[in-house]
């Protein structure tokens, strides 16, 4: 991942450092962008022509949690345009915005594609 989400860092240095508790989302989704959010959230999340979030569940050794199994979104029933980063949020809609990463390479989705993120191909990092 490129970086955790203003929202995710406060949350968890206030749990680490002051004592806050923070419950972690039971699920956790994956959603696509045209344009790339930053830490404090914007880009440009998809919407329309059969896009819908997915859920993903990670598996967590040392510093690293990767996707567990594939991660495919619905089929596209319009152009979705260029993707050229991915998010992850605590909701299938709406909710709080955790992080987010460019792809290794943009991907044009047109009428009839499907995206899938193979099983470990998302990885999420802390150095």
């Amino acid at each position: 991942m490129a970086g955790f989400s203003d929202f995710l860092e406060n949350k968890l240095l206030a749990h680490a450092f002051s004592n806050s508790a923070y419950t972690s989302p039971s699920a956790v989704y994956l959603g696509l962008f045209t344009a790339a959010p930053s830490d404090s959230g914007g880009g440009t999340e998809l919407s329309g022509s059969g896009y819908t979030r997915k859920a993903a569940s990670f598996t967590t050794s040392g510093a690293a949690s990767t996707n567990a199994q594939a991660v495919e979104f619905p089929t596209a029933t319009g152009n979705w345009g260029t993707i050229k980063a991915v998010g992850i949020f605590d909701a299938a809609s709406s909710g709080n915005f955790l992080g987010w990463s460019n792809l290794a390479s943009d991907r044009t989705i047109e009428t009839g594609d499907v995206f899938r993120f193979p099983a470990g191909d998302v990885d999420i990092t802390l150095d």
